[in-house]
C-alpha cells in the first residue's frame, strides 16, 4: 500500500463512499464528526437548519457563546436565549456565556486525535493541534453538515513542516506561526493543509500547537495539523479523557506537495506589525517603540501555560499601560486562580476581563485614538480593534508582558518557570441534549430583533448593472461586514445590512446598493488579490446579497469566502489576465452573460468584452442557478 501522510489517512477514514481519495483540487465529500458555531455565527446557521426542517442533528454539535458577551440591550441576550432554546429542540449541546472561547473549550473537551470538524468560524483550525482535521466554513454549510453529518471541500495539497531543534528561553509558539507568516503570507495557504513533523514536535504541549494551527488561518490554509503522541496522550490525560488517546502520525516515505523546514532553536522573538498578520519584523528592530495597550488571550494564546507565563514574568511588579486579559475558559480562570497567578495578576494592576473573544472582535477593550496596541491576538486589521486610527501589532505573551511593564516595545528581560497545578474540568457549564422525546416539547423563543431568512430570486440569465465598488487586495471580512458594536445586528440581516455593510470603505454604499437594486439593477463588486479574508462570517456574503450584489470579479479569493458567495447566490468570478482589473472603474455599466455558467464568461464593460473564470466548483452552478444554497435545498429535498 502507498504510504500515506496524516491527512491522507483522516481523509480517506472518512471518504463518504469509500474508496480512492482523489486528486488536489478535485472535491471531496468527507464524514463530519463534529459541528459547532459560535453566537455571533450561530443564530443564522440555526434559522438555516430550522428553515431546512431538521428535527435532531446527526453529528456531535456544540452552539457556543463567546462572541458577544456584554448584553448592552436585548438584542444580544435575546439571541442567547435563542441559541439555549434551538439547541435543547435539535439536539446541540449549549455552551453559555462565560463558559470560554468556542475553540479553546473545544481543544479541552471535544476535540479527539483523529476527528474531523467544520465551525462557523475561521479559527476552527485550532483543532489540529490535537492531530485531528477540523475546517472553518460559512453557517449555511455548518447547518448542512448538521443536518447531513457530511462536508465538501476541493481535496487539498499537503505541505509538509519539519521543525527540528528546540525554542530558547523568550521564544514562544507564537514566533513559530508568526515566523510562518513570514514565509508563507497570507495567501500562501490557499488550498493547503500544512502538516507539521519532524523531531521538534515532541517538544510542543497540545497547547503550543493549537497557537500555531490556530493562525494558519492567516496564511489562507485549509487547515493545518499535528500527529498525535505521547505529549497528545498527556495532555488528553491530565484532563480526565485519556481514553480518547490514539496514536497518529505520517507513514514513513509519505509523499507532500513540499517541504520547508524551520529549526525552532533559531528564532527570536517576533512581532506582526500593523495592519497585517504577515508583516513580520524582529521585535529586536522595534524596542523602545511606545504603547499603549497590551492584549493578553483569544482563541490564539489564551491557555493556563501562556497566561502563567505572562503572568511570571509580571509577578512582583506593576504595568505601566492598560492591560487586559481574557482567559480561554473557565477551567482556564479556576486553574489560574488555584496556581495563585489571578491574585498576582490583580496586583500587577491587569485588568481580568471575561473568559471570551472580547478586545480581539472588538467587543470592547479598544485602545485610545492613534494608539498603539500590542496583542496576543491572530489578526491586526485595519479598524477591527473598534479604533479606526489605532494600530494593532501582535507578539507573544512574554513580548506583551515585559512591554506591559515598561510602556515601551521590549524583549523578556529574565526566564520564566509557570508553576503548574492540576487542569480543571468545568464541564457543568455545558447545557447538553435532552433526550428526543423531551426535546421536542421545547418551545424555541425569538427576540424581536431576529429575522425570518431572506427568500432570494434565481440567477437572471444576463447581469446588467453597475459597478458599486472598486476595491484593491486583501480585502478582509471586517471591511465588507464589519463586527464589533455591529454584532448585535447580526439577526437582522436588512439592518446589519444597511448599518454596516462596506462602511468602513464608503459609507455611501447600502444607500447606493439599494437604490441600484430598487431600479432593478444588478451591483457588481471588483477587486484584486486574496478577496474575503480573515473570519468565515457568512454575513460577509449574506448582506451584500440582500442590497442586490449579484458577482464579485476579484483577481484571487480567500477559500471560506467563495462558499459564502455561491452558498447565497452572488457569481465569483475571477479575472483571467489580472491586468484587465485596470480596464475598470466604479461606476461602470457592464453586463455578464450567465445563461451557460459551464461555458466561456465574459464581463462587457466600455465596450470591451474582458474574459473571466469561474471561481466556483461545477457542483455549485445547480446552486447558482436557483439562487443560493437554501433554494437548492428547499428544490431538493422540500417537494
Amino acid at each position: 500500500m502507498k504510504p500515506m501522510n496524516l491527512t491522507e489517512k483522516i481523509f480517506a477514514a472518512h471518504l463518504v463512499g469509500g474508496g480512492a481519495l482523489p486528486p488536489a483540487g478535485e472535491v471531496v465529500t468527507i464524514r463530519i464528526d463534529e459541528a459547532f458555531t459560535q453566537d455571533a455565527t450561530g443564530t443564522m446557521a440555526m434559522l438555516q437548519l430550522e428553515a431546512m426542517g431538521v428535527q435532531r442533528v446527526k453529528p456531535l454539535s456544540v452552539n457556543f457563546v463567546d462572541h458577544s458577551m456584554m448584553q448592552s440591550g436585548f438584542r444580544n441576550p435575546d439571541d442567547h436565549e435563542y441559541l439555549r432554546t434551538v439547541s435543547q429542540k435539535l439536539g446541540i449541546i449549549f455552551s453559555p456565556p462565560g463558559a470560554g472561547i468556542c475553540h479553546f473549550l473545544n481543544l479541552e473537551n471535544f476535540v479527539k486525535p483523529g476527528m474531523t470538524g467544520i465551525g462557523a468560524d475561521s479559527h476552527t483550525v485550532n483543532a489540529g493541534g490535537m492531530g485531528a482535521i477540523y475546517f472553518g466554513a460559512g453557517g449555511y454549510d455548518v447547518a448542512l453538515a448538521m443536518a447531513t453529518g457530511e462536508y465538501q471541500i476541493p481535496m487539498p495539497q499537503v505541505v509538509k513542516i519539519n521543525l527540528v531543534g528546540r525554542l530558547p528561553a523568550g521564544v514562544m509558539a507564537m514566533d513559530v506561526i508568526l515566523k510562518m507568516l513570514s514565509i508563507f503570507g497570507v495567501k500562501g495557504g490557499k488550498g493547503k493543509i500544512f502538516e507539521y513533523a519532524g523531531p521538534a514536535v515532541a517538544t510542543l504541549s497540545v497547547p503550543e500547537r493549537a497557537t500555531i494551527t490556530n493562525m494558519g488561518a492567516e496564511m489562507g490554509a485549509s487547515t493545518s495539523i499535528f500527529p498525535s503522541d505521547e505529549r497528545t496522550r498527556e495532555y488528553l490525560e491530565s484532563r480526565g479523557r485519556g481514553a480518547d488517546y490514539q496514536p497518529l502520525a505520517a507513514d514513513d516515505g509519505a509523499q507532500y506537495i513540499s517541504e520547508t523546514e524551520i529549526d525552532l532553536s533559531t528564532l527570536v522573538p517576533l512581532v506582526a506589525l500593523y495592519p497585517s498578520p504577515d508583516k513580520v519584523e524582529t521585535v529586536a528592530a522595534h524596542l523602545g517603540t511606545r504603547i499603549n495597550q497590551v492584549c493578553v488571550g483569544s482563541c490564539t494564546n489564551s491557555s493556563f501555560e501562556n497566561i502563567a507565563s505572562f503572568a511570571e514574568l509580571l509577578k512582583g511588579r506593576r504595568v505601566a499601560v492598560d492591560t487586559l486579559l481574557y482567559p480561554g475558559s473557565r477551567a482556564v480562570a479556576i486553574q489560574l486562580t488555584n496556581a495563585g497567578y489571578m491574585t498576582s495578576l490583580w496586583r500587577s494592576g491587569v485588568r481580568v476581563m471575561e473568559n471570551g473573544c472580547g478586545a480581539c472582535i472588538g467587543q470592547g477593550g479598544s485602545p485610545v485614538s492613534k494608539g498603539i496596541s500590542l496583542r496576543t491576538f491572530n489578526r491586526n486589521f485595519p479598524k477591527r480593534s473598534g479604533t479606526p486610527d489605532a494600530q494593532v501589532h501582535l507578539v507573544s505573551p512574554l513580548v506583551a508582558a515585559a512591554s506591559a511593564l515598561t510602556g515601551v516595545m521590549s524583549l523578556p528581560d529574565r526566564a520564566v518557570e509557570i508553576n503548574a497545578v492540576p487542569q480543571v474540568d468545568d464541564t457543568a457549564s455545558f447545557l447538553m441534549p435532552l433526550p428526543e422525546a423531551e426535546a421536542a416539547r421545547v418551545e424555541v423563543i425569538r427576540g424581536p430583533n431576529i429575522m425570518a431568512l431572506p427568500d432570494f430570486e434565481p440567477l437572471p440569465s444576463c447581469l446588467v448593472g453597475e459597478v458599486l465598488l472598486k476595491l484593491g487586495d486583501n480585502i478582509s471580512t471586517d471591511d465588507i461586514q464589519p463586527a464589533g458594536v455591529y454584532l448585535p445586528l447580526r439577526s437582522n440581516v436588512k439592518e446589519y445590512a444597511m448599518q454596516a455593510t462596506f462602511n468602513q470603505v464608503d459609507t455611501s454604499f447600502s444607500k447606493r446598493a439599494v437604490a441600484h437594486r430598487d431600479a432593478g439593477g444588478h451591483g457588481i463588486l471588483v477587486g484584486r488579490e486574496n478577496y474575503g479574508q480573515g473570519s468565515s462570517r457568512e454575513h460577509a456574503a449574506l448582506c451584500p446579497r440582500w442590497l442586490g450584489i449579484r458577482a464579485v470579479v476579484v483577481a484571487q479569493f480567500a477559500r471560506i469566502h467563495v462558499a459564502n458567495l455561491v452558498n447565497f447566490g452572488i457569481v465569483p468570478l475571477t479575472f483571467k489576465n489580472t491586468a484587465d482589473y485596470d480596464k475598470i472603474n466604479q461606476g461602470d455599466k457592464v453586463s455578464i452573460d450567465v445563461s451557460n455558467l459551464e461555458g466561456d464568461l465574459f464581463m462587457e464593460v466600455n465596450g470591451e468584452k474582458i474574459p473571466l473564470v469561474p471561481a466556483f466548483e461545477p457542483k455549485d452552478v445547480a446552486q447558482l442557478k436557483l439562487g443560493g444554497a437554501m433554494s437548492q435545498f428547499k428544490a431538493t429535498y422540500c417537494k
